[in-house]
């Protein structure tokens, strides 16, 4: 079976690859459905760009790499696309735009975009080896039990990272990648919660309030949230994404209240109320007798001092904490690291060393914040890579031009949708 372009992974990136790569084109998954990860993103309504996605909001070994992407297919044109499929959606903090319905919207109106462009989807389908010849990339797939072997001139790698194991995510582009001699840097998991020894947060679990979380790399403020096994919540999983095994993290507890002033003032109005009773006013209860525990909060505000008001600010707003570790990839949403972006082309998606192969979406070394960030860099780079392929498909087939889309041979098994 011979085509033009073979896409593995019918993720956000592979599918909008797929919508502008041209006919005769060809995505597989190994899941039953596609985009099952849209499908779960944002409570089952997708989180799917945010109106403030900038080069800024992405880490990569090369922080200028997303640039041209972002900037030739920004969020506008996404929204654009959705409102002319007419989904309804609504904006959230921060700048993150939802469903105001389904996540299942966003994967129908892709796998609709992608059939409109002539390209066909595969699901249930496993890759096996992949090799590289005269005629392009030769790839053994096994579809409802049955060995295809698919000769393409462009490859897609667009199967994403190792977060969330449960649902196949796999290392399969990082290995197809170093097979072909592109670097890979080093990975881990990247929007993720903090865990903790000893049950050290057990107690309080399900307590949620406003913070600030920091290091040396990164602040955030956005809410927090304990959980039986550590820290979790967005400002949690934004700091992940710069932290390293062993270091430490700041919290500061209500970043928008002047503390000090308040007790002060409650102080002088109230001298006779409990400092704990007072301070369960500005925190939830079940916090305010954890850090009473080592009896640091004992008396009357009449009997603190105004020395003694601004440690305790000095220590709720400097708390220092040392995590053990993460969650892992077990519930990360994304992978830091990838493909190097040293070895591929900014503007193209492609590999500089192995012309036809494409690199796109959180396969590649670059991740997003919280927020619908790393699916606009799937939009904007599926987009770049595509129209691309595209492109090079066009200059191939000489002065007379791309062919229009034709299906895909008939010797092979129907396509499923």
């Amino acid at each position: 079976m011979r085509i033009k372009t073979l896409i593995l992974g019918a993720g956000a990136a592979g599918m909008m690859c797929a919508a502008h790569a041209g006919g005769d084109c060809l995505v597989v998954d190994h899941a039953k459905s596609p985009g099952e990860k849209i499908r779960i993103s944002g409570g089952g309504r997708c989180n799917f760009t945010n109106m403030y996605a900038a080069p800024e909001n992405y880490l990569s070994g090369n922080p200028h790499f997303c640039k041209s992407a972002l900037a030739r297919y920004t969020q506008w044109d996404f929204i654009a696309l959705v409102d002319r499929h007419g989904i309804a959606w609504h904006e959230k903090t921060l700048g993150q735009l939802f469903c105001d319905g389904s996540a299942k919207q966003i994967v129908s109106m892709l796998v609709t975009e992608l059939h409109a462009a002539g390209a066909d989807l595969w699901l249930q389908t496993s890759v096996g080896a992949v090799r590289h010849g005269g005629d392009g990339f030769t790839v053994q797939l096994e579809r409802e039990g049955k060995p295809v072997t698919v000769t393409a001139q462009n490859l897609v790698l667009a199967t994403g990272g190792k977060s969330i194991p449960k649902m196949g995510a796999t290392g399969l582009a990082y290995d197809i990648a170093q097979q072909f001699g592109l670097p890979v840097t080093e990975t881990r998991p990247g929007l993720v919660p903090f865990t903790f020894g000893a049950d050290r947060f057990k107690p309080l679990a399900g307590v949620a309030l406003p913070a600030r979380l920091s290091n040396d790399r990164a602040s955030f403020d956005e809410a927090l949230l304990f959980t039986h096994r550590g820290l979790s919540g967005p400002a949690v999983l934004q700091l992940s994404s710069y932290w390293q095994d062993g270091a430490e993290i700041c919290v500061h507890l209500l970043p928008e209240v002047d503390l000090f002033t308040a007790l002060r003032d409650q102080r002088q109005q109230s001298g006779r109320k409990d400092l704990t009773t007072e301070l369960a006013r500005h925190l939830p209860a079940r916090l305010v007798d954890d850090l009473a525990a080592d009896g640091s909060l004992k008396g009357r505000l009449a009997d603190q001092s105004d020395a003694a008001l601004q440690a305790l600010c000095d220590r709720l707003h400097n708390w220092r904490l040392k995590p053990t570790g993460t969650e892992g990839y077990r519930t990360a949403e994304v992978t830091l690291g990838g493909i190097d972006t040293d070895a591929l082309s900014s503007r193209t998606m492609a590999a500089k060393a192995r012309p036809g192969l494409y690199v796109i979406g959180e396969a590649a070394d670059v991740t997003g914040w919280l927020g619908g960030y790393n699916f606009q860099w799937a939009w904007a780079s599926g987009v770049a890579a595509g129209t691309a392929i595209r492109g090079r498909l066009s200059a191939l087939a000489g002065p007379a031009g791309l062919a229009p889309p034709g299906p895909i041979p008939s010797a092979a098994p129907a396509p499923r949708q």
